[in-house]
């Protein structure tokens, strides 16, 4: 078991905190860099979109896991973002400033919607980020002149200084770039005193407030951060996929992003990656596992819908944390065997916050 002495207030904010997390995170570095060469195409498409939900999910994370604010419409910004992007590049604007100006639309509408943050939250926010999504929907579908509306909008190759991306490859190291470049910035504002303000207003608005954090700036704050992001991922989607419709941002987009989250662990950022993993790698596993069920079960229209269902039951009954969650009780007992202790991550009884008050 590592014991980790600490000898400077650097080391309480250091991205590494131990050696450790150097080599290990050096090796997934060089193992993504050499993924062209020792993937297939078609598992190296699949890891370009778990780089991209991951981009999506980070902005998810921001706003549900660390500032304790639900969104049932997080889509309707991949939404914003893929045309505005698709528009833009269509329009003859460069790759870079499209994206740019993307994540900023994106943004902006972040604003707009959280506003109803400063008055609502819970189910009433779920409700009205749900009402959202509906909404922008409804106008990607309506406005032809711009969207194509329900036929669709083609997305031309990403091209930067005169550069194509075409290819598989270069496309997959230009959403490797950005993702790596998300996850930092991300990292970092959590260090920040915005991040530490946003866990502080997920924990209790109401010692975050006699702290003289201000609620309603932070609150908009991590909306337009989130929408930002979602908005990057909607511009690279549209780009892997070439073609982008309205259905395609609907609600069941949003339920996977949240699925995505809380799957990989609510609260922490490799469960991110760990929930993106999970979404694209169950519907491969689905595929796989058909021939091995009956005919009655195999074919079955809403078989993947079901077995979602059940594992987000089975997480939320058994696993509350995640994946990364239960990673980290894996590693404990690793570390302690074979001295670790009976119940040792037995959960522990919850209680309301108004029950910290009797």
């Amino acid at each position: 078991m590592r014991f980790i002495f600490k000898t400077d207030y650097r080391q309480d904010i250091a991205l590494a905190k131990h050696p450790g997390h150097v080599f290990w995170y050096g090796l997934l570095a060089l193992l993504l860099l050499a993924a062209p060469w020792w993937l297939a195409e078609y598992w190296l498409a699949q890891l370009t979109f778990v780089l991209i939900y991951a981009i999506a999910g980070l902005g998810l994370m921001l706003l549900a896991g660390f500032t304790g604010l639900f969104s049932l419409g997080h889509a309707a910004f991949l939404g914003v973002g893929a045309y505005t992007h698709a528009a833009l590049v269509a329009a003859g604007w460069p790759f870079l400033l499209s994206l740019a100006c993307a994540a900023a639309m994106s943004g902006a509408v972040g604003v707009v919607v959280g506003l109803p943050a400063l008055r609502v939250k819970g189910i009433y926010l779920g409700m009205a980020t749900l009402a959202f999504g509906f909404i922008v929907e409804e106008i990607l579908a309506r406005w032809e002149s711009v969207t194509g509306g329900n036929a669709g909008l083609h997305v031309k190759a990403p091209q930067i200084m005169g550069w194509s991306l075409a290819g598989a490859e270069a496309f997959y190291f230009l959403c490797l770039v950005i993702t790596v470049l998300a996850t930092l910035g991300m990292l970092n504002l959590l260090r920040a005193p915005t991040g530490r303000a946003f866990v502080a207003i997920r924990d209790s608005e109401i010692s975050a407030q006699s702290m003289g954090i201000h609620l309603a700036r932070y609150k908009t704050l991590s909306f337009a951060l989130s929408a930002a992001l979602a908005g990057v991922a909607g511009a690279l989607y549209a780009h892997k996929l070439q073609f982008i419709s309205p259905d395609q941002f609907n609600i069941l987009q949003s339920i996977d992003l949240l699925l995505m989250i809380v799957i990989g662990g609510l609260g922490s950022v490799h469960g991110v990656f760990l929930g993106a993993l999970f979404l694209i790698a169950m519907p491969q596993a689905i595929a796989l596992g058909k021939d091995l069920l009956p005919a009655a079960i195999g074919q079955a229209p809403g078989l993947q819908a079901a077995v979602y269902g059940l594992v987000l039951i089975a997480f939320v009954l058994f696993e509350p944390m995640g994946l990364y969650g239960r990673w980290l009780k894996v590693r404990t007992w690793l570390q302690l065997f074979p001295f670790y202790r009976q119940g040792m991550f037995k959960r522990q009884k919850s209680f309301q916050k108004s029950d910290r008050l009797k």
